[in-house]
């Protein structure tokens, strides 16, 4: 393979995982564990998730329908609590791998997000505001599910990427937390490298690309 891009999702890669805040909460509120990502996944297409993050419904209507949806599974918590767990902390290291990557090939990002930040990344201070800013400006091509209309995992925003980026699916290595992203990805041709960890993605993206990153 002749690597000529490195797309990277943002929330959990570049970024620690949202998840994380969602377990911390649940167990803080008694709430079964996964609560948030079983609400997330029903109606993947259809939910409060899925529609916000088309931006096809505003921030009062996702407080209001994962409310609905979270009832329905027995707990109900409203949508505004979520979005106030969504800020993530920026990995340095994965920061520094993507500055590496940057020097050899094309870097692109492919972020589901909605329009009051930037995906999982989504900043709670002023200070994370500028510090996720700054990341997102190392990339040479951004996509947002929130602009775009469209949300991973649906083939044709991966497509748009490599359009950016004027590179074939087969030459991209492309990170997410997600397997549900990461499929259509690995269908198009790409390497797709699922992030379960820092150590475990700079490890897999060391291999993949040949380079050598510190952790």
């Amino acid at each position: 393979m002749a690597v000529k891009a490195v797309i990277w999702d943002f929330g959990g890669v570049i970024t620690s995982s949202p998840f994380e805040a969602f377990n911390r909460y649940e167990a803080e509120k008694g709430l079964p564990h996964n609560l948030f990502r079983t609400v997330n996944s029903t109606n993947p297409d259809s939910n409060a998730w899925a529609l916000f993050e088309r931006n096809e419904i505003d921030g009062a209507g996702f407080d209001a329908m994962f409310l609905e949806e979270s009832t329905a599974l027995g707990h109900p918590v409203r949508g505004a609590e979520v979005l106030g767990l969504l800020s993530g902390d920026v990995r340095p290291a994965m920061v520094a791998a993507l500055k590496a990557c940057k020097q050899q090939f094309k870097v692109g990002c492919i972020t589901n997000n909605v329009q009051t930040g930037h995906g999982a990344g989504m900043a709670g201070t002023s200070d994370k505001a500028a510090q996720v800013a700054g990341v997102m400006e190392l990339f040479d091509a951004v996509i947002e599910s929130s602009k775009a209309g469209i949300r991973k995992p649906d083939p044709r925003i991966y497509h748009m990427m490599c359009e950016l980026l004027s590179v074939e699916p087969a030459d991209c290595i492309y990170l997410d937390d997600l397997g549900i992203n990461c499929k259509p990805a690995a269908a198009l041709g790409m390497t797709a490298i699922k992030v379960t960890g820092q150590d475990q993605a700079l490890a897999d993206l060391a291999k993949a690309t040949g380079l050598t990153f510190g952790a």
